[in-house]
């Protein structure tokens, strides 16, 4: 899988990142959150980033990288 960086809130390799994938799909790192309540399967997974960070792709465009 090719992964291409398209947002960060900082420019270390532990912040929260949405990176763009060669399948069309799109990867969140952030927090794992303990305290959401959710029923998630087990090969599933929660994570949390800010929602500037979501703010950010939307300006810069998803396919600006």
């Amino acid at each position: 899988m090719k992964v291409t960086k398209l947002v960060s809130t900082c420019d270390l390799k532990d912040c929260p990142t949405i990176y763009a994938t060669d399948r069309g799909t799109l990867l969140f790192q952030g927090e794992t959150p303990a305290d959401h309540g959710l029923d998630i399967p087990p090969h599933e997974t929660v994570v949390e980033i800010p929602e500037q960070l979501i703010f950010d792709l939307i300006r810069k465009g998803l396919r600006g990288v």
